[in-house]
């Protein structure tokens, strides 16, 4: 263990890493240099390493980052991470293997890039991605890769051009996804009212305030301990001592302020999407995955930027309602996002592929 230790840290730059449970206590890099790191450009070598920390800043549920890579040969497999699934927000796995997906879709990308073809086979829960040599074929999807993020903060308001939107559609084509996309303010505001209900049905559900107060990261050293979570700053918020803010935490977080806060984001946004699969099972889920991270991809590259509003599909009260007034009908509205021009945001932490990938 203790040579293992000290591999993960200096490929982290840390003085001790979060392995099996435990918590870096001081960080070599500040936050904003781990960022950097992370998010490096693409490198050829080496390969394997490069491809997994490529994937690893895919979107995904609270920023568990619940994903396992195994690398053979040409063969790289993503498996799920359940020691990181969210129960109350997510009790069937749906946003878990939704993650996998995005997980996967940055990886074909990079393979790409790289002079890989990228053939990916679902294998009951894991992802089984063949590689064979083929031209390099840059994009400005993988470009946009590293520079992606979900931004929780208010937008400009202007509307997207007809061309943009046809080009974040074309994005989200996927076998057996459906794309709706909404811009017609009417539209926006009945997709407003179902994210309040679910915001507040949510933040009344003691089990899913718990868990997600858990994934909260309120400052940067705490951000640093784990690698993971929900990073106030990118959030919009101050960053705080933790030992303030969790008790100030009931003062400022209510139902009544997020709501607040989701109208405003709402309105002031250029559109929405909404993603269904046409089955509701895990190969279905993953491809989700696959064309939501394309849509946020895809908004980057245009210089847009884009956030989930998933209380619609979350709260399993308002799901088929949700999907009724779609017209879904029996299809499981899956993901919403919304998007628009708005600022950037302090970006969140991922950990590095040492601490993912497994024999």
């Amino acid at each position: 263990m203790a040579n293992r230790r000290q591999f993960i840290t200096t490929a982290l730059g840390l003085s001790a890493a979060a392995i099996g449970g435990c918590s870096v206590t001081v960080a070599a890099m500040s936050y904003d240099e781990t960022v950097t790191s992370s998010r490096a450009p693409l490198r050829a070598a080496p390969r394997d390493r490069e491809l997994v920390r490529f994937a690893t800043l895919a979107a995904n549920s609270h920023n568990t980052q619940p994903w396992i890579f195994s690398a053979r040969g040409n063969e790289i497999t993503i498996a799920p991470d359940f020691s990181r699934h969210c129960p109350a927000v997510d009790p069937d796995d749906h946003h878990l293997f939704v993650s996998l997906g995005c997980a996967a879709e940055n990886l074909i990308l990079a393979a790409s890039t790289l002079g890989w073809r990228a053939d990916p086979v679902v294998d009951g829960d894991r992802i089984v991605i063949t590689l064979d040599e083929a031209p390099p074929a840059p994009s400005a999807l993988t470009e946009a890769i590293p520079v992606r993020q979900c931004t929780r903060a208010a937008f400009d308001g202007k509307p997207s051009a007809p061309d943009i939107l046809r080009q974040l559609e074309n994005a989200c084509r996927e076998p057996g996804v459906a794309t709706i996309l909404i811009t017609e303010r009417a539209g926006m505001a009945e997709v407003t009212d179902y994210v309040l209900e679910g915001n507040s049905a949510q933040m009344r559900d003691k089990a899913f305030m718990r868990e997600l107060v858990s994934w909260i990261r309120f400052n940067e050293a705490e951000a640093l301990a784990t690698m993971d979570g929900l990073f106030a700053p990118a959030s919009g918020n101050p960053a705080l001592p933790s030992w303030v803010a969790r008790p100030l935490l009931k003062l400022f977080f209510t139902e009544s302020g997020e709501n607040k806060k989701y109208r405003e984001q709402l309105g002031s946004s250029a559109g929405v999407v909404v993603l269904a699969a046409d089955r509701s099972d895990t190969s279905h889920w993953i491809a989700v995955g696959r064309a939501c991270q394309r849509f946020g991809l895809q908004a980057t590259a245009l210089g847009l930027k884009y956030s989930f509003v998933n209380q619609p599909v979350e709260v399993a009260a308002l799901r088929q309602q949700f999907a009724t007034r779609l017209g879904l009908g029996a299809r499981r509205p899956d993901i919403v996002m919304r998007f628009g021009t708005g600022p950037i945001l302090p970006k969140s932490l991922r950990r590095p592929p040492e601490l993912v990938m497994r024999s």
